[in-house]
């Protein structure tokens, strides 16, 4: 059992607000070449599924991804934005401070105590675990699963048994594609690989 974790492309967003899950944000003509390069870069490897985010840009990403690959796509709130974005939703990035004062910092120093989110980071890995479970049991084939930055990132170092203490780095780019296989007690990076950005 193969799976490969991968965040959306890249999103036209001009006025670098936290977009979170407020609908009509769409990848950017970037974002979808950025999925048509991942598209490529698993078609000879296709995954037999690929489970998406509900959100607008991962199902694009998905929609563009499975053209290529042929599979088919299905949704699953699980894989959903972190709750902290929606918390931050519709504020400029650069406003955050003056709106949200001290959470911003807070989130910089660490992201997993952050008492003001009403979700926590720990909270984000264990419904994307859960659901790569779920879905990994029946399959019979490599699984993609399409989400964001941090719920991407905090589900394979959870998968991976690795400590979040650095957390901020080594982050997934745009339409990268991290590739796990199970072990005996935890799953193991095999590939990394990221279209141009």
């Amino acid at each position: 059992m193969t799976i490969h974790l991968i965040r959306h492309g890249e999103v036209d967003n001009p006025h670098r607000v936290v977009y979170a899950d407020i609908p009509g944000f769409s990848l950017s003509e970037k974002g979808r070449l950025q999925a048509e390069a991942t598209g490529a870069y698993l078609s000879d490897k296709p995954p037999t599924l690929i489970v998406s985010s509900p959100l607008d840009r991962a199902v694009e990403t998905a929609s563009i991804i499975a053209a290529a690959t042929g599979a088919d796509v299905i949704t699953d709130a699980r894989l959903s934005e972190w709750g902290l974005g929606v918390h931050w939703r519709g504020a400029a990035w650069a406003e955050l401070p003056k709106a949200f004062p001290g959470e911003l910092e807070a989130y910089l120093a660490d992201p997993t105590n952050l008492p003001f989110s009403p979700e926590s980071i720990d909270q984000v890995a264990e419904r994307i675990h859960a659901a790569v479970t779920e879905f990994t049991t029946a399959a019979s084939g490599p699984i993609a699963f399409v989400s964001h930055e941090d719920p991407i990132h905090a589900a394979a170092l959870r998968l991976t048994d690795e400590h979040p203490a650095r957390f901020h780095a080594d982050k997934p780019t745009h339409c990268s594609v991290t590739t796990l296989v199970p072990g005996t007690k935890h799953w193991s990076r095999t590939a990394y690989w990221a279209p141009e950005q």
